[in-house]
């Protein structure tokens, strides 16, 4: 992948339904502060973790849950797209349109699954599969655990087919005091990848009174 398709400023951002709404909503919000144009998949069990564990009900249709990002993070429509489970024209789906760059933050296992099958059967796999043949940068964050065999195997096939596995395991480096100083220490990382700005989280060895 060359550099200026690393900042070409557009994105694709798929939630799905593992455990982890705290992670998505965070970065979802660094990446519209870092004015990236994000195109947002959202799964139907991804709507069911938001409810419970953000106590966020989003509406049903694409459109709705784009004006309801919208509003909460005062950003207009052509920052932030969302695309529905069957949006087989949407930019995403094409190699010749879609973003680059793509992070599946939760990927549960059988989103993770269907990448490594090339299932492509919703547009989130779609999406993923398009970033993967196109030798762009497919960054997936799963939150399981245990872990058994296959979930290894269909990581390990992902990793060499250069997807980045980052999984949600926030380290303690940094003194966390509350959770969202856990969420933010993934976030961070992902940012990093990205190639993106980031202050959210204090590095390794750094020192408040570091110079440079």
């Amino acid at each position: 992948m060359t550099h200026q398709s690393q900042q070409d400023g557009r994105i694709t951002l798929a939630i799905t339904g593992a455990s982890g709404a705290p992670y998505a909503l965070r970065l979802l919000e660094c990446l519209l502060e870092q004015d990236q144009q994000v195109s947002l998949l959202i799964s139907s069990a991804a709507r069911v973790v938001f409810a419970t564990e953000e106590n966020m009900k989003l509406p049903g249709s694409p459109e709705s849950i784009q004006a309801f990002f919208c509003e909460r993070f005062e950003v207009t429509s052509e920052q932030l797209r969302v695309y529905g489970r069957e949006e087989w024209f949407s930019p995403v789906a094409s190699g010749s349109a879609a973003p680059k760059r793509m992070v599946v933050c939760p990927c549960s296992t059988g989103t993770l699954s269907a990448i490594a099958t090339g299932a492509s059967d919703n547009l989130i796999e779609r999406a993923a599969d398009v970033v993967l043949k196109e030798r762009g940068q497919l960054i997936l964050v799963p939150r399981e655990m245990p872990l058994h065999a296959i979930h290894l195997e269909h990581m390990l096939n992902l990793s060499r087919l250069g997807a980045t596995i980052m999984p949600a395991a926030p380290g303690f480096y940094h003194a966390p005091k509350q959770i969202s100083d856990l969420v933010d220490f993934v976030v961070a990382r992902i940012l990093d990848h990205l190639g993106l700005d980031q202050n959210i989280m204090q590095r390794w060895g750094y020192q408040p009174d570091d110079k440079g």
